[in-house]
């Protein structure tokens, strides 16, 4: 990775692209620091701790910790990352959007479109909602008036806005991929704290004193565990199943074409985040709603003893949300009887397996084998840290004879942020290799 960054920086066209980008993530970290007008930075980013276990604890790691002070890119790319899902969605399943799919450029042009216009509705709905959670929680300068209020709700709606539009040019002028770069450099942001947390833990008093030996054990475990799954995401990323296509051979006029041998390459990991996304999203809501109310609430003592982010029903209702996604998303995102169709149609079969129907359901069969192994994947990477959360706050907190409270605060980092970051700085350097085999195939025709 670190030799194509360096190939890359010495053509002048991609360290222009480079630079490029460098700036749009630096405009991008001055925005998420900027205050909004009528809201209480200070006495909001104090109590960052309610969000913990609810939807807002991944909004704001999607946002760089801007969600976590109230600042002008508080929604950051969610809306525009939910209103892409969604489109997704329905292009899978009303016909005009299908249509518009199928119709390359122009068509992807009018769902960019469409996509831009359902990401201001959505920023627009969050930023009012979340103005009322800052007023109820008295988070505010003064009481809010609707002046105030709409001032608040066009920040947050302009920020959502800028967001967009700076991803976008990252697109245009930069080496692609905008709403990927942004989010890692967020999610990367967050990565400092988790050093000095590690940092923390060896030198309980700060600096180079109060060294412990048992938090270095402690610190060791967590880089260790973070390396590890840096390595299996690394290889579930490259893993895929490729299913042999054999073409037969035609003769057209006095050529002959075909014969050759190719393969379908399924991806182990063909949904990527999106399942811990959706199934985060959902399991969160209990939290969530419990945050907006009362603390003395029935709802909310419930919530915080049975089902906050420690305990065993939100591990299990999490892994099977996660499963069931992580087979919903393949679904709607891969179909089996197009493929058999399109090699059919262009003369392949798989070996072994009569075309049509038969075909389809070899594919099938493969696919909800490999869909298995990267939930499976996905779901040990998602979970682990939160089972070592739960040993730590349920177990090792409650042996009295223990006098060392263990802290494993920087595996908070892993899971879904990890596997964000992994994914795109892998997709980052094939771009950067894409475009400089372009640009070498481009001179030698020249």
């Amino acid at each position: 990775m670190l030799k194509t960054l360096k190939n890359a920086w010495r053509i002048p066209e991609l360290r222009s692209k480079l630079l490029f980008t460098l700036l749009i993530i630096v405009l991008y970290r001055l925005g998420a620091n900027i205050p909004v007008p009528y809201v209480n930075a200070e006495v909001f980013e104090g109590a960052k701790d309610a969000f913990d276990g609810t939807i807002l604890y991944y909004l704001n790691i999607l946002s760089g910790d801007a969600l976590g002070r109230a600042t002008l890119f508080a929604l950051g790319v969610s809306p525009y990352i939910t209103a892409s899902i969604v489109i997704q969605l329905l292009t899978v399943a009303i016909g005009p959007l299908q249509r518009l799919a199928k119709q390359g450029e122009e068509g992807r042009k009018k769902i960019n479109a469409l996509t831009r216009i359902v990401t201001v509705g959505l920023a627009l709905i969050t930023a009012i909602g979340y103005a009322f959670y800052l007023n109820a929680s008295d988070y505010l300068v003064g009481d809010i008036t609707w002046f105030s209020g709409a001032v608040i709700v066009a920040c947050y709606c302009a920020g959502a806005a800028l967001v967009m539009w700076l991803a976008e040019k990252i697109n245009e002028s930069g080496i692609g991929n905008g709403i990927s770069i942004i989010l890692f450099a967020n999610i990367i942001a967050g990565m400092f704290g988790m050093l000095q947390s590690i940092w923390s833990t060896v030198f309980t008093s700060g600096g180079f004193s109060g060294f412990d030996w048992r938090g270095l054990i402690v610190a060791i475990f967590e880089i260790l565990v973070l390396l590890g799954m840096i390595m299996i995401i690394v290889w579930m990323s490259d893993a895929e199943r490729r299913i042999p296509i054999q073409y037969a051979k035609r003769v057209v006029g006095r050529k002959m074409y075909g014969g050759q041998n190719t393969n379908l390459p399924l991806k182990v990991n063909m949904a990527g985040v999106m399942p811990i996304i959706f199934a985060n999203s959902i399991v969160a809501l209990p939290a969530t709603i419990a945050s907006f109310m009362n603390t003395d609430s029935g709802f909310a003592k419930w919530v915080e003893k049975w089902f906050n982010y420690d305990s065993l029903p939100y591990l299990l209702i999490f892994l099977v949300l996660l499963f069931f996604f992580a087979y919903f998303y393949v679904s709607i995102s891969f179909d089996p009887v197009e493929v058999a169709n399109n090699i059919k149609n262009n003369g392949g079969a798989v070996p072994g397996i009569r075309s049509g129907k038969p075909t389809v359901i070899y594919i099938k069969k493969i696919l909800n084998r490999i869909t298995l192994l990267g939930a499976i994947i996905v779901a040990f990477i998602a979970c682990f840290p939160m089972v070592i959360n739960m040993i730590d706050t349920q177990i090792l907190d409650n042996i009295e004879k223990l006098t060392y409270n263990f802290d494993f605060a920087a595996l908070s980092f892993g899971g879904s942020s990890l596997i964000i970051v992994v994914g795109v700085a892998l997709e980052t350097v094939r771009e950067l290799e894409a475009q400089m085999s372009l640009r070498n195939y481009k001179g030698f025709l020249d």
